[in-house]
């Protein structure tokens, strides 16, 4: 059971060979023209990611008492100079900056962050009497490196609150690096978050966990080398750390805007914004320090509207006015802005051309998509025209670093009008082999769509390239020419695209097609402390969607549960090849009753315990027709990770 998207993606850590293919002709033009239209002399960014640097890890590693190597941040120390042909100059710029790591003074005595320890950043403020720690990253040895090093170069406090901005598990998942739940209890430690958070972030993705966690091992490139030729990182931030993901439940949440709160002697206002970046987040301003955390509503990026690893379209709208209410409520005396990813952003003018920027791109992204939707235009249609005008488009914080202009405008006609054009021909559309068998068919056999794309590939037309060939290979994957044909021109797609994920999508299909998928070492994504944490109601969604409705069909199944140890129970049922259930009940005409902790359930989830033995060992008892039991069981599908993406 995999439950995130990111823990399952972390982790992967497998480095292939790397690309042999030089840059064409063609994408260094591409290059030169983005050379010189962005100004690239403007060299703020670089002053403000290096300003206040007080230090950094020595050995540049983090490890596991084991010595396993959680986070390398020499990783990307190739990233020196000038990009080279094999690299977006653009994306190489922003690599640089996400990966300069260390701990960093923004208010001097009040306000410091660790960056570049993992995909996100870690923030503190001096309360009264301790530290204040936002979003302790991802894993909880990550986030102990970081609270170690503030403590041997700042000042040796406790940590006196938490502050959790949004679900998205790079924002809590090292929690238990900086405190531990027993601290929590006895210390009366406020843990802060927005409404939502918790039930978000236990159950985020595992209904579609598998699908989703493979797609971000293509997102994040974590079967690539990093390296020139290979991944740079994901745009957002540099990667992601494989360490121990946890979790601790809020003691507070917020739900108004604005809600005013004093912690640790700092007054804070909170906004919640829900729905935009995640469905559980907030940012706050600090008076004290003129000082706005913007969360991940705002960033040195354009953000998804949709994320290429699969997830729920988001809504460029909400982003636009969450955006547009902090600017008018606090642009006039802020100072500071900080984030949970990239760099600070000093000066009051500084900021609100920052935050203005960022509102516009996402109410232009969103507002032409309707307006040329509204005219007739279909959603590939849209994604060919929506470019941002030179005002955005210019600053380098609205680039396309992570979501892009295509993919989100995209996103916004899904938002509204879903998959479906409205073109009768694409309403039952051949799936993939069937379609790519009639496509070569049509063109005369494989050997003569090969042909004419040699001829595309020289000229430079790397897009037709890749949808010819796809076919092709559809059709027929084994045809080794198609599939290093199209390889090649994946790669050039790679070198050229500015998004990261989109950089690292392209280079892991090339690799995957020239060496098959190689099943890297990913460990099981099922952290204890998120599984121990899953609501009974979300744990059997899960087992309803890992049924498997056909063969279930036809076979009759009523089960009631009890856990004595959480004082639940709970009745379940599979007809018409669906499960259906009822918390808090049990059905007298029920099959059987299967009693059993909630804890061992947690160990055969977490794969610790065997549901056979348990039975064997008492732990477990079945009164009533214990085949309907093992029935029931039988029908549980199970998910292989390491599917096919670019071949059938």
């Amino acid at each position: 059971m995999r439950l995130t998207w990111l823990i399952a993606a972390v982790m992967a850590g497998f480095a292939g060979p790397a690309f042999a293919d030089e840059a064409t002709g063609t994408t260094k033009a591409a290059h030169e023209a983005l050379l010189n239209y962005l100004p690239f002399q403007d060299q703020v960014d670089f002053q403000n990611a290096t300003r206040g640097q007080i230090a950094t890890l020595e050995a540049e590693q983090i490890t596991a008492p084991d010595g396993t190597v959680i986070y390398d941040m020499a990783q990307f120390d190739f990233l020196k100079g000038e990009a080279p042909h094999t690299a977006n100059p653009s994306l190489w710029r922003q690599s640089k900056l996400n990966a300069i790591h260390g701990l960093f003074e923004v208010v001097k005595g009040g306000i410091y962050q660790v960056r570049g320890f993992d995909l996100a950043v870690m923030t503190f403020i001096r309360g009264d009497k301790g530290w204040i720690v936002i979003d302790p990253l991802t894993a909880s040895e990550t986030a102990a490196a970081g609270v170690k090093l503030l403590r041997e170069k700042v000042e040796d406090l406790p940590v006196t609150a938490v502050i959790f901005t949004h679900s998205h598990v790079d924002h809590f998942g090292g929690v238990k690096g900086i405190v531990t739940e027993k601290e929590i209890a006895e210390r009366k430690i406020p843990v802060i978050a927005p409404v939502g958070f918790f039930e978000e972030a236990v159950s985020e993705n595992l209904i579609a966990g598998n699908t989703m966690s493979r797609r971000a091992s293509y997102m994040y490139g974590n079967l690539l080398e990093k390296g020139p030729t290979g991944s740079l990182g994901s745009g957002l931030g540099p990667t992601t750390a494989a360490g121990t993901v946890t979790i601790v439940e809020p003691t507070v949440t917020v739900s108004e805007t604005p809600t005013e709160m004093a912690v640790d002697g700092i007054d804070m206002v909170f906004l919640n914004t829900p729905g935009a970046e995640a469905p559980a987040e907030f940012m706050f301003y600090i008076p004290k320090f003129r000082t706005m955390m913007q969360a991940e509503e705002i960033n040195h990026t354009m953000h998804n509207l949709y994320t290429l690893r699969g997830a729920k379209v988001r809504n460029g709208d909400k982003f636009a006015k969450y955006i547009n209410d902090t600017i008018n409520r606090f642009g006039g005396e802020v100072e500071i802005s900080i984030g949970s990813h990239n760099w600070p952003t000093w000066g009051n003018v500084a900021v609100n051309e920052f935050w203005k920027g960022q509102r516009d791109t996402y109410r232009y992204l969103h507002d032409e998509t309707l307006r040329l939707a509204n005219k007739g235009e279909t959603m590939v249609e849209i994604a060919e025209q929506v470019q941002l005008p030179d005002g955005l488009a210019k600053s380098f914080a609205n680039r396309g670093y992570y979501g892009t202009a295509n993919h989100n405008a995209k996103a916004q006609y899904q938002l509204y009008f879903g998959w479906f054009s409205g073109n009768p021909s694409q309403l039952h559309e051949l799936p993939p082999v069937e379609q790519g068998k009639k496509f070569v068919e049509y063109a005369g056999g494989a050997d003569a769509i090969i042909a004419k794309a040699k001829t595309d590939y020289e000229a430079g037309n790397y897009r037709w390239v890749a949808t010819a060939l796809n076919h092709v290979v559809f059709a027929d994957p084994d045809n080794k020419d198609a599939r290093e044909l199209l390889a090649k021109a994946l790669t050039q797609m790679g070198y050229q695209a500015e998004s990261g994920p989109w950089r690292n999508f392209y280079l892991s299909g090339a690799k995957e097609l020239r060496d098959g998928v190689v099943r890297a070492a990913t460990p099981d994504a099922a952290s204890p402390d998120i599984v121990r944490a899953l609501p009974l109601e979300i744990y059997l969604d899960y087992l309803a969607v890992r049924l498997n409705h056909p063969k279930a069909a036809g076979n009759d199944i009523y089960l009631n549960f009890i856990l004595p140890d959480v004082q639940q129970e709970f009745t379940l049922s599979v007809t018409n090849g669906v499960m259906n259930y009822t918390i808090g009940r049990q059905d007298q005409q029920a099959d059987a009753t299967v009693t059993l902790n909630r804890s061992l359930l947690d160990d055969i989830n977490l794969r610790q315990a065997n549901l056979a033995d348990a039975i064997s060992a008492g732990q477990v008892t079945i009164d009533g027709n214990q085949q309907k039991v093992a029935d029931f069981v039988s029908l549980l599908d199970t998910f292989d990770f390491w599917f096919n993406i670019v071949t059938p």
